[in-house]
């Protein structure tokens, strides 16, 4: 079986249709970051959430760390997946969980070495998912996520592995390297913003190419 794929980056209803009727399992919804693309607004965000059928994943990209911030940020938005862009600072997953018992909870690991494989395992026991990206938190601008850099399959290898909840692959994925991607990764979902985009735009022939490719 394929694995799921997920379009990240959407940036309206008619994108959000579009991705979901060329074969999406869920779609990303970024809202305010430090930095890299694709940032709409909450309102926009609860619109597309509230138009996309309840099949589909509607995964809020939220940058805050605390358990507070973030129950409030989803509050505001209504998807049925929170998608934590940063590490957890302030509060606990069982909190979150708790809070929010029918919303996915899924956290990103930026991949960069030993202590992200490290970092990833212990945190995959607490979530529903986790999802490897190539950004890098430790910057002076805080990269996290929307790269469009591939970082290295062998280390997300031994994370999905020894992860015990599904992981998604994110990084630089394109119709010309996702299916080297998931043969070297064998992940759950994969995610994809750039990679199917054209001036910022939705690039149906890159989807419509993204998904043959996984066929």
């Amino acid at each position: 079986m394929r694995p799921r794929i997920k379009i990240c980056c959407i940036q309206s209803i008619q994108e959000a249709q579009t991705a979901v009727r060329l074969g999406a399992d869920a779609i990303g919804l970024v809202a305010a970051m430090p930095s890299g693309p694709g940032p709409i607004p909450d309102e926009l965000i609860r619109q597309i959430a509230a138009a996309t059928p309840p099949p589909v994943g509607t995964f809020l990209l939220t940058s805050h760390t605390s358990v507070r911030e973030i129950l409030a940020h989803h509050h505001r938005t209504n998807t049925n997946a929170v998608q934590m862009v940063d590490a957890l600072t302030e509060g606990t997953y069982r909190q979150l969980k708790e809070a929010l018992p029918s919303v996915k909870i899924v956290q990103v690991i930026h991949v960069i070495d030993e202590q992200s494989v490290e970092e990833a395992i212990r945190v995959s026991g607490s979530v529903d998912a986790i999802l490897l990206d190539s950004g890098n938190p430790h910057l002076p601008v805080r990269e996290l996520g929307g790269t469009g850099r591939v970082h290295n399959w062998k280390l997300s290898r031994r994370i999905r592995e020894k992860a015990a909840c599904p992981v998604f692959l994110a990084g630089g994925l394109k119709p010309e390297n996702v299916r080297q991607a998931v043969e070297a990764v064998e992940p759950y979902a994969v995610d994809v913003c750039s990679g199917v985009r054209t001036a910022g735009r939705l690039d149906v022939e890159k989807l419509e190419k993204f998904v043959a490719a996984l066929s």
